[in-house]
């Protein structure tokens, strides 16, 4: 019998419970054959828009005529022929499985479609390098922030991005972390396509990097020697999920790498993002690390999607929406373990997940258009005088009036230079636009009071 997961997975501090279906075998095992022909044949129709677990099924009004463990029967019957294996096992030796019903091919042609190739964006995001990387440095900031959210980080969302911004040192465990997940998402950027344990253990070791009990389980596998971490429900501490025992961490570190590193033309063709999602789940699964496995679960996503030509996904923050929801987020895990290693729960899930991301993503960027347009409309007359990022800085400090900025928070926010940031800042007080006081060893700027009148003044 397999053991759920417990939400504990994310340490969000959320209980989830998922009932456990009926044996599959058992329930072949004492049907009727002519029994069986009519319930396999049953109109099953209903909820085929969603991959439904026997939790949800057992509080529905069934089919005419079936038991809802007949109906979960005929379900179980017709997923059968769909699953295919992979890689991953649990510490016995069984297999995990995934499918791809309509459902999940239809949300991976929308990822396609919007994620990867020539497809088109917004001109904010498109008019030139600089303004790709304004919104590439938010996008990962925002990750990092919430990422660590999800694990526990109490820093809020203004202070993370002022800690950011600012380069300050960080002042707690939880910045420290935010900081650290910042660092590890653009040290994966640099990486190449291959994957190997060295770089997931550099990974690991930037991501918790003076954020542990142990400091010198930063970047190792847990051993032999040491408890081995468990997955506990925090209301009764029951264990929840018990990871593979540590003596056989570093095989399966080589076999999750082998995995990431098949290339599209091998034996069985797997879509790189269903590959992406299972490889988030496979690390998760494994929890080879005291502390921080869900951090580095997320980071390897996101550098295969980018490894495998899914660009658009750096500007999405897919832990911002799991933070929203992280009930959710746990019950894919415990819908796969508790019906026999069916990963198509999670492969769903994330696929949700990231289609959300998209339509938030251009939203957004909608949003940004409309602001930039009305500042651009306000310094039309002298528009040769600013760039884009003294437009965005603009149009920033009219949305948020008493907003400071800095020299370093500029230069990090828009990834350029020290010396570039003042040459973009100084000219913008020569204007009148921005204000300039001293503050310690620092100059701080902030809008003008009247900054909206002076735009239409040079307008």
């Amino acid at each position: 019998m397999f053991q759920p997961l417990g939400l504990s997975w994310i340490e969000s501090g959320v209980t989830v419970y998922v009932a456990p279906p009926p044996d599959f075998d058992t329930m072949m095992a004492a049907i009727e054959p002519d029994r069986l022909m009519k319930v396999v044949r049953s109109e099953l129709t209903r909820h085929a828009g969603e991959y439904v677990h026997w939790d949800k099924l057992r509080q529905l009004e069934p089919p005419p005529d079936l038991t809802s463990e007949e109906w979960w029967l005929a379900i179980k019957w017709g997923r059968q022929a769909l699953l295919r294996p992979f890689a991953l096992t649990d510490s016995s030796g069984h297999q995990f499985e995934y499918s791809s019903p309509d459902l999940v091919l239809r949300m991976l042609h929308h990822v396609d479609q919007r994620c990867s190739g020539e497809i088109a964006m917004p001109e904010v995001v498109t008019a030139d390098d600089q303004a790709r990387q304004h919104y590439l440095v938010n996008s990962l900031m925002e990750e990092a922030i919430r990422s660590s959210q999800l694990e526990g980080a109490t820093t809020s969302r203004r202070v993370a991005k002022d800690l950011l911004r600012s380069g300050r040192p960080p002042r707690d465990r939880s910045e420290r972390m935010i900081l650290s997940n910042y660092e590890a998402l653009q040290f994966m950027r640099g990486m190449g396509g291959t994957l190997t344990p060295p770089t997931i253990l550099e990974l690991h070791r930037i991501l918790t990097r003076e954020t542990l009990d142990d400091p010198s389980a930063a970047g190792r596998l847990q051993t032999p020697d040491e408890q081995r971490v468990g997955v506990f429900d925090r209301g009764t501490d029951r264990l929840l999920h018990q990871p593979p025992p540590a003596d056989q961490l570093p095989a399966r570190l080589e076999a999750l790498c082998a995995f990431a590193n098949e290339p599209d033309d091998s034996e069985r063709f797997i879509h790189p993002v269903v590959r992406a999602i299972l490889l988030h789940f496979w690390l998760a699964y494994d929890h080879p690390f005291e502390d921080g496995n869900g951090r580095t679960a997320r980071a390897l996503f996101y550098w295969y999607m980018r490894a495998r030509g899914y660009w658009l996904v750096e500007y999405l923050s897919i832990s911002r929406i799991l933070a929203d929801a992280p009930a959710k987020y746990g019950k894919a895990f415990l819908h796969t373990e508790t019906d026999e290693r069916d990963t198509t729960y999670f492969i769903v899930f994330q696929l949700e997940v990231i289609q959300r991301a998209i339509a938030e993503l251009h939203a957004y960027l909608d949003r940004k258009v409309k602001e930039i347009r009305e500042v651009e409309r306000l310094t039309r007359a002298g528009s040769d005088r600013f760039n884009h990022r003294q437009l965005a800085l603009l149009g920033h400090a009219i949305r948020t009036p008493g907003h400071g900025y800095t020299f370093n928070s500029h230069s990090a926010s828009h990834g350029v230079t020290h010396e570039t940031a003042r040459n973009d800042l100084l000219p913008l007080v020569d204007e009148g636009l921005l204000e300039r006081r001293r503050v310690g060893r620092r100059y701080m700027f902030s809008a003008h009071p009247q900054l909206t009148e002076r735009l239409k003044q040079i307008s």
